[in-house]
């Protein structure tokens, strides 16, 4: 597994409450639920993965509209999995299509 992937989160970290505006769908299990984690897990507040490194913690390849629309990250279709993954780590999407990257940005 990559060293990346192993990086552990600092001790005292606390977790977020859920609250009533919250969306319903869990994350604890499926193909978002790595890249949820990871994400919510990173003290930065731009964390930037290659589709490579994306499908690496989804477990699946990312569809063939990911890799040439930006719509498909920033405009995400309502019970898109994936796009549950950033939006619930409070990040928005920032593709750089032709790098092949993804900066996933902490929300204000």
């Amino acid at each position: 597994m990559f060293a990346w992937i192993k990086r552990r989160r600092p001790a005292g970290r606390e977790v977020l409450e859920t609250d009533a505006t919250a969306p319903e769908r869990s994350l604890s299990s499926g193909n978002s639920a790595p890249l949820h984690k990871y994400l919510y897990d990173r003290y930065a507040d731009a964390v930037v993965l290659t589709f490579a490194e994306i499908e690496d913690l989804a477990g699946v390849a990312l569809p063939d509209l990911a890799r040439r629309s930006s719509d498909w990250w920033t405009a995400p279709e309502p019970d898109s999995c994936f796009a549950d993954s950033w939006i619930q780590a409070n990040r928005t999407a920032r593709p750089n299509i032709g790098a092949r990257t993804v900066a996933f940005v902490r929300a204000c």
